[in-house]
C-alpha cells in the first residue's frame, strides 16, 4: 500500500489521535445505540494501538448537527458502550477542543482512552477550517484514520489535520477496506461479478459504467431495473421509473452489450404491502401490467444469476435486489445473499440492505468482507478518489 498504517509506527509512549466511523443509529432521544457494528469494527485498531503502550483519543462524527451542540446526537451513549466492548474506561470529553480539553490530553497515561464530543458540534470540521484542524492536531503525537465510512469527505478530522500531524497512518480498518475495494477496480481475478441493486440508476451510474470496464458480467436488481427496461420500450406498468435517466440507460445497455445482465421475470403486486396479491410475470411474454408494480426478481433471474454467481471467483455486491423492506419482496435478496456466500469467491458486500439480507440469511461468515463504507465505498467503486485516503498519501 502506498500509504503507512499503524504497523509501520512505534505508538509506545505516543498520543494517537484516531479517527473512528461510530456514526451508529440512535433511538429518537439519542440515547440508546440499535446497532454497534462500527463499533466493533473498529476494536481491532483501538485494540491494537493501546497494546503499544500509546494514549488514545477517540473522534467521530454522529448525524447531522449542522455545526451546532444537540444532545440528541452526542457520542455519549457510544463512550458506555465502547467501554464496555475494551473492558476498561473510556472517559467522554465535552468538547472536540479548547483548553480544558487540551489540559486533559496532557495527563493521559499510556492505557488510557478518551472519546471527544461529536466533531460535527463545530462548524469548522465540515468547512475543513485550518485552525479547527490545528486544534485537534495539538492534541496529539501521531494520527491514524481508520473511518472509511467517512473517507470521502474533506473535513478537519480526515483531511485537514494531517497538515499539522508530523506522524499519520491508516487503521487496520481503513487498510482492509481498501485493500478489498481497490482489488475489485484494480486487477480482480476473474470471472469478476459484480450485483448493482436499489432503487435508482442515478446513485449508482458511475459505478456500474466503471464496473462495467473490469467485471465480466454485471447484474442488476431492485427498481432501477425499470428504468433499464422502459429505454428498451418494454412496458413496466406502474414500477418505478427514473424518466430522465431513459437516454442513459439506454446508452448503458448499448455499449454494455451482453456484459449488463437484467432480470426476466418479475414479482408484482398492486401495492408494496406485506398483505399484496403478487403474482410472477415473464418480462419475454406477458409485460407487467398497468395497475402492478414490479417489487422483486422473479425464479427464472434468480437461477440466472446464481449460475452466474457460481462461476465468479470475485463478486462485489452492492443494493437488493427488490422492495427488500416487505417480507413478500425480500426472497430474490436473501437467495443472491445465499448464492454470493455459497460461491467460494472472494465477496466483497457493500450498502444497508445487502448487509442486512447476509446476516438474515445467516452467511455473514462466508463472506470475504462486508464493507463498513457506505457512499465512500460507492465513490471509490465508481473510480473517484478519497480525500481522507489521498491525505495519508495513497491511491
Amino acid at each position: 500500500m502506498p500509504y503507512r498504517t499503524i504497523r509501520d509506527l512505534d505508538l509506545a509512549g505516543k498520543r494517537v489521535f484516531l479517527r473512528v466511523d461510530f456514526n451508529v443509529p440512535l433511538d429518537a432521544e439519542g440515547k440508546h445505540i440499535s446497532s454497534d457494528t462500527r463499533i466493533r469494527a473498529a476494536l481491532p485498531t483501538v485494540r491494537q494501538i493501546l497494546d503499544s503502550g500509546a494514549s488514545l483519543i477517540l473522534a467521530s462524527h454522529l448525524g447531522r448537527p449542522k455545526g451546532k451542540p444537540n444532545p440528541k446526537m452526542s457520542l455519549g451513549p457510544i463512550a458506555v458502550r465502547l467501554s464496555e466492548l475494551l473492558g476498561r474506561p473510556v472517559r467522554m470529553l465535552p468538547r472536540g477542543t479548547g483548553d480544558e480539553v487540551t489540559a486533559d490530553q496532557t495527563v493521559l497515561a499510556p492505557g488510557d482512552v478518551v472519546l471527544l464530543e461529536n466533531l460535527r458540534f463545530h462548524a469548522g470540521e465540515e468547512a475543513n477550517d485550518p485552525n479547527f484542524a490545528r486544534a485537534l492536531a495539538s492534541l496529539c503525537d501521531v494520527y491514524v484514520n481508520d473511518a472509511f465510512g467517512a473517507a470521502h469527505r474533506a473535513h478537519a478530522s480526515t483531511a485537514g489535520i494531517v497538515e499539522y500531524v508530523s506522524e499519520c497512518a491508516a487503521g487496520l480498518l481503513m487498510e482492509k477496506e481498501l485493500k478489498y475495494l481497490s482489488m475489485a477496480v484494480r486487477e480482480p481475478p476473474h470471472p469478476y461479478i459484480a450485483i448493482i441493486g436499489g432503487a435508482k440508476i442515478s446513485g449508482k451510474i458511475d459505478v456500474i459504467r466503471n464496473l462495467l470496464q473490469v467485471a465480466d458480467r454485471v447484474l442488476i436488481g431492485g427498481a432501477m431495473t425499470y428504468t433499464f427496461l422502459k429505454s428498451q420500450s418494454v412496458p413496466v406498468g406502474d414500477s418505478l421509473v427514473e424518466d430522465e435517466k431513459l437516454d442513459l440507460a439506454a446508452e448503458l445497455l448499448a455499449t454494455a452489450g451482453s456484459r449488463l445482465m437484467l432480470p426476466t421475470d418479475h414479482l408484482i403486486a398492486r401495492e408494496l404491502a406485506a398483505d399484496s396479491e403478487t403474482k410472477t410475470v415473464d418480462g419475454s411474454g406477458e409485460p407487467i401490467p398497468d395497475g402492478w408494480k414490479a417489487l422483486d426478481i422473479g425464479p427464472a433471474t434468480i437461477a440466472t444469476y446464481q449460475d452466474e454467481i457460481a462461476k465468479a471467483k470475485m463478486i462485489v455486491w452492492n443494493g437488493p435486489m427488490g422492495a427488500f423492506e416487505v417480507e413478500p419482496f425480500a426472497h430474490g435478496t436473501i437467495e443472491i445473499a445465499k448464492a454470493v456466500a455459497a460461491s467460494g469467491a472472494t465477496s466483497i458486500v457493500g450498502g444497508g440492505d445487502s448487509e442486512k439480507a447476509i446476516q438474515i440469511a445467516g452467511v455473514g461468515a462466508r463472506i470475504t468482507h462486508i464493507s463498513t463504507g457506505g457512499g465512500a465505498s460507492l465513490e471509490f467503486l465508481a473510480g473517484e478518489r478519497l480525500p481522507g485516503v489521498e491525505a495519508l498519501g495513497g491511491l
